[in-house]
């Protein structure tokens, strides 16, 4: 099994039993989003409002 890993590496996680998502940042940055579009914005920002 191949493991992604890099400085360009996002993440996003469906929260079990909400309508949210979880995006997690290359650099280790996590938030909680209801609005997917919100949820790129944010990643693609960095490291504007990141903090790991």
């Amino acid at each position: 099994m191949n493991a992604l890993t890099g400085n360009r590496v996002f993440r996003i996680h469906w929260v079990l039993g909400t309508d949210r998502l979880r995006a997690v940042c290359h650099c280790q940055a996590e938030r909680e989003f209801e609005d997917p579009v919100e949820l790129w914005e944010w990643l693609l920002d960095h490291p504007v409002g990141h903090t790991p």
